[in-house]
């Protein structure tokens, strides 16, 4: 923002709202509350709301909000101290008039609306449309009805009680961001890009060249997270970012993942580490793709077999027995439902059967870091030192002790990872050179790339021949028959996570010049949800 421009942050302590909004919020509350008794205060209310409370609440709120009444719409809340400065700003420092809010129809103790409305700076006005809900709740402390307050209530683009709309000048210039082929890629055609083309923009907007313009924009306190635009009031002059996605790629990915909830995937190159696809189908927006951590599940098994080869512990054809269950520092660990033991199983067989025994027998013959070296030294995974263009999580696989030392050569216990870190283990595997993935090209702004040792030709021709394995005729088989039998290679993992009853879903392939990983939270097994994702990003590749 320009200078002159005031940021009021949410949690700003205002005291009108605090100390109460004069005799007409009074009756405007009593009234919502239904007043006192003649003889003494009424009993304070329990249990949900009532229908008509829910009406009445959301009535008396949405009037406020049109009228512009901060203090009296905070006063509905149950946080007026944290609600009052944003509606402030709503007017103020977002320069929004003329509100009008239609309710949807009222489903139990939540009420969905639409808002009309007008952003204005200097001369310049454009609409404003949006649509949210909120939720009528009990006041722990006064049996009041009130507004549950949530940021997303004044605008669903807000998702941080930090976060605040601001309308001027925009810090930074607009971008126009193109692929490897010169082709221009806007959040319209590609929606789930938002996220990275905002982040591009904050990272790259004074290098490219262009020139601010006016916009609406949710501003957030923490400093790593981009402005994200609502509307622009006047157009700046962009600049160009080059950027390495592929847009068939990229229009694939982005169809892939509207079929799963919490979905992310992504796709590489690896003979060059050239990020050709992005795609999120997240409910609030968020970039798991990239900037996720969460156990990535039998899919690390391509990391823990390096490790196991590499250690001189076993070869692709050497043993690696499936028994039953295993035991380590107490916990036993299982395989997947009806999955026959084989105590002859060579490390291929396991591998293609995702067998999570066998890779646990091995936890007393590794070191507490031979995992974590392995990730670090020859995947490039771990180090926290990518720089593929935008802010990144390049994963986590700690050195630990106890169970989770077992739990961690089955990408479970302590191993945080996303969808780009397995493409990125998957194009090492497939090529034996670590290449750190990057999305704008080092000749854009001559930034230094991480580097890692990379495998030798014998570990990576073993991964290769178990993961086409597992694509041919082992777990990933199924989902992976319309790509042939060509060039191919997969494993699929399933995550269990704290608190919830379905497993994700992971799945990592390539196919050719192209590999690709997808997650999709609670989905499942790796060929439930994610497998499909990956396929269909194959294909268009």
């Amino acid at each position: 923002m320009a200078k002159g421009v005031k940021v009021a942050v949410v949690g700003t302590v205002f005291a009108v709202m605090v100390g109460g909004a004069g005799y007409g919020a009074y009756n405007l509350l009593s009234a919502v509350d239904g007043g006192s008794s003649a003889k003494g205060p009424a009993p304070v209310k329990t249990g949900p709301p009532s229908g008509e409370e829910v009406k009445e609440t959301s009535k008396a709120f949405f009037a406020a909000w049109e009228k512009g009444e901060a203090s009296v719409a905070a006063g509905l809340t149950n946080n007026a101290g944290v609600a009052g400065p944003l509606f402030t700003a709503y007017g103020t420092e977002a320069h929004i008039s003329g509100v009008r809010i239609t309710p949807g129809t009222i489903t139990g103790a939540t009420v969905p609306y639409r808002v009309d409305a007008t952003v204005s700076y200097g001369s310049v006005s454009k609409p404003l449309t949006y649509s949210t809900s909120l939720t009528v709740v009990r006041g722990v402390t006064t049996g009041r009805a009130l507004v549950d307050w949530k940021p997303a209530v004044v605008h669903p683009a807000l998702t941080s009680a930090t976060d605040t709309l601001v309308t001027g000048d925009s810090g930074a210039p607009p971008i126009e961001a193109v692929d490897r082929d010169g082709k221009v890629l806007t959040a319209e055609k590609y929606p789930s890009l938002g996220s990275t083309l905002d982040a591009l923009r904050q990272k790259y907007a004074a290098q490219a060249g262009g020139t601010p313009g006016v916009e609406l924009v949710v501003k957030h306190a923490q400093g790593d997270l981009p402005d994200k635009t609502l509307v622009t009031l006047a157009e700046g002059r962009a600049g160009k970012v080059e950027t390495t996605l592929s847009a068939s790629v990229q229009a694939a990915a982005e169809t892939a993942v509207k079929r799963y909830p919490e979905s992310s995937v992504v796709a590489v190159q690896p003979s060059t580490g050239d990020i050709l696809a992005i795609a999120n189908n997240t409910a609030n927006g968020f970039n798991s793709a990239v900037s996720g951590a969460r156990p990535p599940g039998s899919t690390m098994k391509i990391v823990t077999a390096a490790t196991l080869i590499d250690s001189g512990l076993t070869t692709a054809n050497g043993p690696a027995p499936c028994p039953d269950t295993a035991m380590w520092e107490g916990q036993t660990f299982h395989n997947i439902t009806n999955m026959k033991p084989d105590e002859g199983a060579s490390l291929s067989s396991s591998f293609a059967r995702s067998c999570n025994t066998a890779f646990i027998k091995y936890a007393d013959d590794l070191s507490d870091d031979s995992l974590t070296r392995e990730a670090q030294e020859k995947f490039g995974i771990g180090r926290g030192d990518w720089k593929i263009g935008i802010a990144s999580v390049d994963g986590e696989v700690p050195a630990v002790s106890g169970p989770d030392k077992a739990a961690n050569l089955i990408g479970q216990g302590k191993v945080q990872l996303n969808p780009l870190n397995m493409a990125s283990v998957t194009a090492t595997a497939k090529t034996g050179t670590f290449r750190q993935p990057v999305l704008v090209p080092v000749s854009f702004d001559r930034r230094t790339l991480a580097t890692a040792q990379g495998l030798s030709d014998s570990t990576s021709q073993q991964l290769r021949a178990m993961m086409r394995r597992t694509a041919v005729s082992g777990t990933a088989a199924g989902v992976m028959a319309g790509l042939g039998g060509g060039n191919i290679g997969a494993k699929t993992g399933s995550a269990e996570t704290d608190g919830n009853a379905t497993s994700d879903s992971w799945f990592t392939a390539y196919r050719g010049d192209v590999a690709a990983a997808a997650m999709v939270q609670s989905g499942g097994h790796g060929v439930d949800a994610a497998g499909p994702i990956v396929v269909s990003v194959l294909k268009a590749g």
